[in-house]
C-alpha cells in the first residue's frame, strides 16, 4: 500500500518505512507530522483518488533530522555585456520517515529487535578470522636510499657569462642626388 501526498508544494510517492526528504518542517527531532493532504492511496487493485484530497485519510511520519541539501550554483551571464552574477543557495530540509499509511503501520520495534538478535546468531555461528598483530621490533623499515653527494664541479662551477655586445647603429647612408643639366 502506498500513498501520494502533497507538501511544500511537491508531491511524493510514499510508503509505510519510507524515508524522504522534504521542505522544512518547524518541528524537532523526534516529533511526529500527519499528513492530511493525500491526493491518492493505493492499495493492490484498489486505488482512490481524491478531488482534490482524500477526506479522513492521513499518513504519519516521524521527523528524523533537520538538515540543508546540497548546493546549487546559480551563474546569470549577460553575453557582450561584461556582466557576470554568482550566486549559490542550499535549502532547509526535513527527513521524515514514514510510520503509517492510512491505518497500514510500519512493523513494530520488537520485530527489528528480532531481526538484529537472527543477525547476531549468525554471526556467531561463522568463525571470525584472527589477526595477529606483528611486535614493532618485527616490523620491516624501509631501507633509506643513499643520498648522491654533488661533486665540486656540480655545486661550484658556473658557466662564464656570454658577453653582451651593444650593438651601435650605423649611420644613415647618404642618397647622393645627381644633377642633369
Amino acid at each position: 500500500m502506498y500513498a501520494v501526498i502533497l507538501t511544500g508544494g511537491k508531491q511524493y510517492k510514499v510508503k509505510s518505512g519510507d524515508v524522504i526528504n522534504i521542505e522544512k518542517l518547524d518541528l524537532g527531532v523526534g516529533d511526529t507530522v500527519d499528513f492530511d493532504k493525500v491526493l491518492m492511496l493505493i492499495d493492490g487493485e484498489k486505488v482512490e483518488l481524491g478531488t482534490p484530497y482524500l477526506s479522513g485519510k492521513t499518513v504519519k511520519g516521524e521527523v528524523v533530522a533537520q538538515m540543508r541539501g546540497k548546493k546549487i550554483r546559480i551563474i546569470k551571464f549577460r553575453r557582450r555585456k561584461h556582466s557576470m552574477k554568482r550566486q549559490g543557495h542550499r535549502q532547509y530540509l526535513t527527513t521524515v520517515r514514514i510510520i503509517e499509511v492510512a491505518g497500514n503501520k510500519v512493523a513494530s520495534k520488537a520485530s527489528a529487535a528480532k531481526k538484529t538478535e537472527t543477525q547476531s546468531a549468525a554471526e556467531k555461528k561463522a568463525p571470525a578470522k584472527k589477526t595477529e598483530a606483528k611486535p614493532a621490533a618485527e616490523k620491516k623499515t624501509p631501507a633509506k636510499k643513499p643520498v648522491a653527494k654533488k661533486t665540486q664541479s656540480q655545486s661550484t662551477a658556473k658557466k662564464p657569462a656570454a658577453k653582451k655586445t651593444t650593438a651601435t647603429k650605423k649611420p644613415a647612408a647618404k642618397k647622393t642626388v645627381s644633377k642633369e643639366s
